[in-house]
């Protein structure tokens, strides 16, 4: 019993050992990785002895106190590139970007040289190792390259930095997998002013193609629609020939009916004249007499008419006038042969015209007191006295300066007025003890006078109204008189001076005459 005891703790303690030299000298290696048993001498492929066995997708044991086992992972590594402002050919500073994918090389003799420079590097030591060594290959491949070179063909650029990285990676111990560039740029806009360019000419060369293309159809559409046009004109013309020849035809056989039937209207019309023209020469008599006794016989008759009434007319303004220039001459022998009484005569002669335009114009006044004074012991000077004071005390009006102005002013300034029809006859400005209804009556007489005048001379309305703007301008004192009334009395002063039965003055025209200079 104590044998099976013992038995089975020698089993168990050889079941231990065994265990545990299986759990810490067995070591399996994982198809994506490398074991390194270093402490024992190997030789390599080439024959050269290192301090090291390598077990690769397999198992071994290791040997206790002699060897030592490391790990080396042969997984991919992902890289991403980066290289800012790296200058190519010409001076044209790129960023280029990209991915690189590599690994630690599990072959001899690769494997080797990452032994020597990688184990015990970690993953991100062993990448950035990687990293600095691609994007120094990169910055190489850059400076050999115009930027039109990298830009136009990346994969060959990628070639020429896989050839250009992959010694330099060998010697690591690393092997570059794959390596791809995802982006080129350059901060100046070079590549763009290439891209442009490139555009450009693309979009020219598609015009062109397009242009070209239209060109082409055009001109063949062109060609059909002429050789189209051609065959339609050539029917036409054959369509428009018979046509022509129809109507040719048509027109021959109906010349000779129209012919006949334009001679037969002709003759018919020629008939139909002639019965007309004796016709309108039986008319042409008649209107002849009926306008020899409705316009002319009637007309001659009003002719000699006006013919004698114009004699009689003249004869009567000829004998007038040698009247009046009779009478004239016979005044005027009056007066030199009357002396210095000639004077006092004429204003006897006159006064009586005067004294009934003065009364009449003259308003009912109330006599306040009488003055006699004895005209029997004295001539005629006093009883003319007399009956200016008689005048001046009942009326207020001082007729011995109206006549005084008469005689004195007037004759003094020896031009007759225009407006009275008498040679001698003076203009009679108002004097300042003068009534204003005098001096109205007194132009209205003279207007009267001269408005008389040219009735007698046969004037129109037009002749009288230059006559009357003729006497406003050649004589002063007369348009004064005039302007005065007007801004006394008014237009309707101005119309009563103005009234005449057969000749109208427009008052218009009076008050435009007395407003000129």
């Amino acid at each position: 019993m104590e044998v099976i005891v013992l038995l089975l703790g020698i089993l168990g303690l050889g079941t231990g050992a065994g265990a545990l030299v299986i759990r810490n000298l067995y070591y399996i290696c994982q198809p994506s990785e490398v074991l390194i048993f270093a402490g024992t001498t190997t030789k390599t492929a080439d024959r050269k002895r290192v301090g090291y066995r390598l077990v690769k997708g397999g198992s071994s044991i290791r040997v206790p106190l002699l060897e030592q086992t490391f790990r080396m992972d042969l997984t991919n590594i992902i890289i991403e590139l980066k290289v800012a402002n790296a200058y190519s050919k010409g001076g044209i500073p790129l960023t280029v970007e990209g991915v690189a994918n590599i690994k630690v090389a599990g072959e001899e003799p690769t494997i080797h040289n990452a032994i020597e420079r990688l184990l015990g590097k970690s993953r991100k030591e062993i990448e950035q190792f990687a990293k600095e060594t691609l994007e120094g290959n990169l910055r190489g491949v850059l400076a050999s390259l115009t930027p039109e070179q990298v830009n136009e063909d990346k994969l060959a650029f990628a070639k020429s930095l896989l050839d250009e990285a992959e010694e330099d990676l060998e010697k690591l111990g690393l092997i570059l997998d794959n390596l791809q560039i995802q982006n080129i740029s350059d901060e100046v806009g070079y590549l763009d002013s290439l891209g442009r360019q490139q555009q450009a000419d693309l979009i020219r060369d598609a015009r062109i193609a397009e242009a070209e293309a239209k060109s082409a159809s055009m001109i063949q559409d062109a060609e059909n629609e002429k050789v189209t046009a051609l065959r339609r004109i050539a029917r036409d013309v054959e369509i428009a020939k018979a046509q022509a020849e129809r109507r040719v035809q048509d027109a021959l056989t109906k010349r000779v009916a129209v012919v006949a039937e334009v001679e037969a209207e002709i003759a018919a019309e020629v008939v139909r004249r002639q019965a007309e023209v004796s016709v309108q020469k039986e008319r042409i008599k008649q209107a002849e007499q009926q306008l020899q006794a409705d316009v002319v016989a009637p007309a001659e008759a009003d002719s000699k008419r006006a013919i004698a009434r114009a004699k009689g007319e003249a004869s009567q303004i000829v004998e007038d006038g040698k009247a009046q220039a009779e009478g004239i001459r016979s005044l005027a022998e009056s007066w030199q042969a009357a002396g210095d009484s000639a004077k006092d005569i004429f204003l006897f002669q006159k006064l009586d015209v005067l004294m009934k335009t003065m009364a009449a114009a003259v308003p009912d006044v109330a006599v306040q007191n009488v003055t006699v004074v004895d005209a029997k012991g004295g001539g005629s000077a006093a009883k003319i006295a007399s009956f200016l004071e008689q005048l001046r005390q009942t009326t207020g009006m001082d007729l011995s300066g109206v006549v005084n102005n008469l005689t004195g002013n007037g004759l003094e300034n020896g031009s007759a007025h225009p407006l009275n029809p008498q040679p001698i006859a003076q203009e009679l400005p108002p004097t300042p003890a003068a009534d204003a209804t005098t001096d109205y009556a007194l132009l209205h007489l003279e207007v009267k006078q001269l408005l008389d005048k040219l009735v007698q001379n046969r004037a129109t309305p037009p002749e009288a109204e230059k006559a009357v703007a003729r006497s406003i301008e050649r004589y002063p004192k007369f348009k004064n008189r005039l302007k005065r009334a007007f801004h006394t009395g008014g237009e309707e002063t101005l119309r009563a001076i103005f009234t005449h039965p057969l000749i109208h003055i427009p008052m218009s025209m009076v008050e435009s005459w007395l407003d000129e200079d």
